[in-house]
């Protein structure tokens, strides 16, 4: 059996999640995901990695303007916040009992208790 080329990958966060940003500039920085482009892996958080952008003048801004925004980051610098812990935690989805499919962060053990 083939797999189908144009499949979506899975991944561990989705838009309107409460991300922390694990790797760069802004490591440290949490936001919430307002957007995920699939294709490249990236997103693009609130308030984090912000960028200058340069506008021609048009009939809104006659003489042009810089505007600052938010630009993408790779998903693999990101991780979600459990709600519960308000700590960022790896998750993982499994079937609940009505088999609907549920996050469920995963816990952290040390080195000592092992």
């Amino acid at each position: 059996m083939e797999r189908s080329k144009n499949k979506q990958p899975k991944l561990h966060l989705r838009k309107g999640d409460l991300v922390e940003v694990i790797a760069g500039n802004d490591k440290g920085k949490r936001g919430m995901i307002l957007s995920v482009d699939l294709k490249n892996l990236r997103a693009v958080v609130e308030g984090v990695n912000m960028v200058k952008k340069h506008l021609k003048p048009s009939a809104k801004n006659p003489e042009g303007a810089i505007v600052e925004r938010e630009a993408s980051l790779h998903i693999s610098n990101l991780m979600v916040v459990d709600p519960e812990t308000d700590q960022a935690r790896r998750s993982k989805r499994i079937k609940d009992e009505n088999g609907k499919m549920v996050r469920v962060f995963k816990k952290h053990t040390s080195l000592k208790d092992k």
